[in-house]
């Protein structure tokens, strides 16, 4: 993304306009995360790939272990869901970014706010938004 693309993005008042070397690194930090995000999923998934083909796993074990087990496998589904949805957040956040739409609320269509963004790359809201929604 070039200068003039950078700083076109939308700040609130006060806020000098993103610079192309501030803009990459938030989407350095994006793609790093994202790249560890990716390794957690796969460790997540050999290991729950490995709990569930072995058949014999359990046999014999008192209701107390079977139901231990069964939270543990619910705990990394669960985590492994929300590692995806990490993922996807800053999938969008790049696509975003390449779009031209970075830093714009996709509720209210006013800007994010570049400090907001900075702290937490993947906001899709600004804040008024974001509280109004958490109120509901």
């Amino acid at each position: 993304m070039g200068v003039t693309e950078a700083s076109g993005l939308p700040v609130r008042e006060g806020e000098s306009p993103w610079t192309e070397e501030e803009l990459a690194e938030v989407r350095r930090e994006l793609e790093t995360e994202m790249d560890q995000l990716r390794a957690e999923i796969a460790e997540t998934e050999a290991k729950l790939a490995e709990r569930l083909a072995d058949s014999v796993d359990g046999a014999g074990d008192d209701p107390t272990d079977t139901g231990a087990k069964a939270y543990q496998r619910e705990h990394d589904l669960a985590l492994a869901y929300n590692t995806r949805d990490l993922l996807a957040q800053n999938e969008r956040a790049i696509k975003r970014m390449d779009a031209g739409t970075y830093g714009v609320c996709e509720s209210c269509g006013k800007a994010i706010g570049k400090a907001r963004l900075q702290a937490f790359p993947r906001a899709t809201l600004c804040v008024k938004c974001k509280q109004r929604e958490e109120r509901r």
